[in-house]
């Protein structure tokens, strides 16, 4: 049965969705080790790909808590790779099945990011072109897989927004071109009905609101509310200090920002505990010397 005729009968787009979601929420929520010990009985039931995927997208989490570090890099690459290879194994095995052609766009997504924060444009380039490629097709064997509106629409709006030299390169490298306002609405899209990236596509918007949308207030209400549902990952507080100092210029904001995650920090409430700490007492720091 191919998917589309399944969703027609009102099976869900993606198989074990919740379960699945359940341990994004636990990745986001930067409880790594939790989020691996549920891996074994998530696949199966669920494809074995997502769990692939999931295992990527931890790592690409716990790199972005730290990003000047590269202690990571060397097996978020090989686990990328793995993750690749096993949901393009997927659809050749099931070619019509739109689920298998979600997950090989979905876990190219970190690794994406990783190859931009790391200044490996060309290669970031082209592997978003194979997000895009692949969502697509995800689409038109199933339109009920909603999640895939999300990696479409982030392909469609920075293709639009990137700055000359990047859309050359993308010419260079014979990639279509994009939309900003339909990128922007298939995000959105996403937010309101994916499955499992919801918190993802949050994430993506507030950098999408502070960059090109000069809407800095929508980006942090979007992250305090992240860091509502994922207190433990310190990536949201951290994100929300900056902005209100760089974006806003109220110091004194950012100020008891990082106050609010320095004691979380010393409290043992977060990700990481002790570097967060000492890097928010930094920050602290030199907000106190300047508002004084």
């Amino acid at each position: 049965m191919s998917c589309v005729s399944a969703a027609a009968g009102g099976a869900p787009a993606l198989t074990e969705a919740p379960r699945i979601a359940a341990v994004y929420d636990l990745i986001l929520d930067a409880r790594f080790d939790e989020a691996a010990a549920r891996l074994p009985d998530t696949c199966p039931p669920a494809a074995p790909a997502a769990c692939s995927s999931l295992a990527a997208a931890s790592l690409w989490w716990q790199i972005l808590v730290d990003p000047d570090s590269t202690a990571l890099d060397a097996r978020f690459s090989r686990a990328s790779a793995d993750a690749v290879a096993a949901a393009a194994e997927w659809t050749r095995r099931e070619p019509q099945r739109g689920e298998a052609w979600f997950y090989l766009g979905a876990t190219y997504g970190p690794y994406v990011n990783w190859r931009a924060l790391r200044g490996q444009r060309i290669g970031a380039a082209r592997d978003a072109g194979k997000i895009k490629d692949a969502l697509e097709r995800a689409l038109r064997l199933d339109p009920s897989i909603e999640d895939a509106h999300f990696g479409i629409g982030l392909y469609q709006y920075y293709a639009d927004v990137i700055p000359g030299y990047a859309k050359l390169l993308r010419w260079l490298l014979l990639l279509p071109g994009g939309n900003r306002a339909a990128g922007l609405a298939e995000m959105q899209r996403a937010r309101e009905r994916a499955q499992i990236l919801r918190g993802e596509a949050d994430f993506q918007l507030h950098q999408v609101y502070l960059w090109y949308e000069d809407r800095p207030r929508d980006a942090i209400a979007l992250l305090e509310s992240l860091d509502a549902r994922y207190p433990h990952n310190p990536v949201f507080l951290e994100r929300v200090a900056d902005a209100q100092s760089k974006w806003l210029h109220e110091r004194a904001a950012s100020a008891d920002t990082w106050h609010r995650l320095r004691d979380r920090a010393l409290q043992g409430r977060v990700y990481d505990a002790a570097r967060v700490a000492r890097l928010a007492d930094d920050k602290t720091r030199s907000s106190d010397r300047e508002n004084f």
